[in-house]
Protein backbone atom coordinates (compact mmCIF):
# COMPACT_ATOMS: atom_id res chain seq x y z
CA UNK A 1 0.00 0.00 0.00
CA UNK A 2 1.70 3.55 -0.73
CA UNK A 3 0.25 6.50 0.92
CA UNK A 4 0.09 9.78 0.04
CA UNK A 5 1.42 12.57 1.36
CA UNK A 6 0.92 16.27 1.00
CA UNK A 7 3.24 19.03 1.54
CA UNK A 8 0.42 21.97 0.51
CA UNK A 9 0.69 24.52 3.62
CA UNK A 10 -2.43 24.71 5.55
CA UNK A 11 -3.84 28.18 6.65
CA UNK A 12 -5.74 28.75 9.38
CA UNK A 13 -9.38 29.84 9.22
CA UNK A 14 -10.28 33.05 11.12
CA UNK A 15 -13.54 32.12 12.78
CA UNK A 16 -16.02 34.93 11.91
CA UNK A 17 -16.81 35.70 15.29
CA UNK A 18 -13.23 37.11 16.29
CA UNK A 19 -12.51 40.32 14.39
CA UNK A 20 -8.93 40.44 13.21
CA UNK A 21 -9.20 44.74 13.33
CA UNK A 22 -11.76 46.96 14.58
CA UNK A 23 -11.85 50.43 12.37
CA UNK A 24 -13.90 53.75 12.33
CA UNK A 25 -14.93 54.93 8.94
CA UNK A 26 -17.42 56.52 6.79
CA UNK A 27 -20.36 54.19 5.93
CA UNK A 28 -23.15 55.05 3.08
CA UNK A 29 -25.82 53.59 1.31
CA UNK A 30 -26.07 52.71 -2.09
CA UNK A 31 -28.50 50.89 -4.90
CA UNK A 32 -28.49 50.01 -8.39
CA UNK A 33 -29.41 52.62 -10.33
CA UNK A 34 -27.32 54.28 -13.07
CA UNK A 35 -26.50 57.20 -11.42
CA UNK A 36 -24.92 55.37 -8.28
CA UNK A 37 -23.30 52.73 -10.24
CA UNK A 38 -21.47 52.54 -13.74
CA UNK A 39 -23.37 51.41 -16.63
CA UNK A 40 -24.15 47.87 -15.16
CA UNK A 41 -25.61 48.72 -12.27
CA UNK A 42 -26.92 45.07 -11.46
CA UNK A 43 -23.03 43.46 -11.28
CA UNK A 44 -20.23 44.38 -9.13
CA UNK A 45 -17.06 44.90 -9.80
CA UNK A 46 -16.11 41.46 -8.88
CA UNK A 47 -18.34 40.06 -11.66
CA UNK A 48 -21.54 38.95 -9.28
CA UNK A 49 -24.87 39.88 -9.50
CA UNK A 50 -26.15 42.35 -6.41
CA UNK A 51 -27.17 40.69 -3.22
CA UNK A 52 -27.69 41.01 0.75
CA UNK A 53 -24.54 41.57 1.87
CA UNK A 54 -22.85 43.00 -0.48
CA UNK A 55 -20.76 46.33 0.36
CA UNK A 56 -18.00 48.15 -1.44
CA UNK A 57 -14.54 49.63 -0.39
CA UNK A 58 -11.64 50.50 -2.26
CA UNK A 59 -9.26 49.86 1.06
CA UNK A 60 -9.74 45.90 1.43
CA UNK A 61 -9.66 42.79 -0.93
CA UNK A 62 -12.56 41.38 -2.49
CA UNK A 63 -13.67 38.25 0.05
CA UNK A 64 -13.09 40.25 2.66
CA UNK A 65 -15.50 40.02 5.81
CA UNK A 66 -17.10 42.68 8.05
CA UNK A 67 -19.49 43.01 10.23
CA UNK A 68 -20.89 46.41 11.24
CA UNK A 69 -22.37 45.48 14.45
CA UNK A 70 -23.69 49.16 15.74
CA UNK A 71 -26.32 49.37 12.91
CA UNK A 72 -26.67 45.67 11.28
CA UNK A 73 -26.21 43.33 14.68
CA UNK A 74 -24.25 40.44 13.68
CA UNK A 75 -24.93 40.06 9.88
CA UNK A 76 -21.92 39.45 7.76
CA UNK A 77 -20.98 41.73 5.04
CA UNK A 78 -18.59 40.75 2.05
CA UNK A 79 -16.44 43.14 -0.13
CA UNK A 80 -17.42 42.35 -3.51
CA UNK A 81 -17.78 45.74 -5.10
CA UNK A 82 -16.02 48.99 -5.18
CA UNK A 83 -16.17 52.59 -5.43
CA UNK A 84 -14.98 55.49 -7.75
CA UNK A 85 -11.28 55.76 -6.50
CA UNK A 86 -11.45 59.10 -4.67
CA UNK A 87 -13.10 57.09 -2.03
CA UNK A 88 -10.17 55.76 -0.21
CA UNK A 89 -11.54 54.95 3.45
CA UNK A 90 -15.07 54.44 3.02
CA UNK A 91 -17.68 51.54 2.93
CA UNK A 92 -20.72 51.70 0.47
CA UNK A 93 -23.60 49.02 1.82
CA UNK A 94 -26.09 47.87 -1.37
CA UNK A 95 -29.29 48.33 -0.64
CA UNK A 96 -32.36 46.38 -2.69
CA UNK A 97 -33.81 50.28 -3.26
CA UNK A 98 -33.38 53.77 -3.47
CA UNK A 99 -35.02 54.79 -0.40
CA UNK A 100 -33.41 52.34 1.66
CA UNK A 101 -29.89 54.02 0.88
CA UNK A 102 -31.08 57.80 0.72
CA UNK A 103 -32.38 56.64 5.13
CA UNK A 104 -29.30 54.59 6.01
CA UNK A 105 -27.18 58.05 4.74
CA UNK A 106 -24.17 58.73 6.05
CA UNK A 107 -22.84 57.45 9.23
CA UNK A 108 -18.96 57.27 10.71
CA UNK A 109 -18.79 53.95 12.43
CA UNK A 110 -16.79 51.05 13.69
CA UNK A 111 -16.43 48.15 11.56
CA UNK A 112 -15.28 44.69 12.52
CA UNK A 113 -12.72 43.27 9.81
CA UNK A 114 -13.54 39.42 10.31
CA UNK A 115 -11.60 37.92 7.55
CA UNK A 116 -8.97 39.04 4.87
Amino acid sequence: MIMATSSAKVEPVVPVENPVKEITVSVTGYSSTPDQTDDSPFIVANGTAVHDGVVAANFLPFGTKIKISGVFGEKVFTVEDRMHRRFKQRIDVWFPDRQSALKFGYKTLKVQILEI
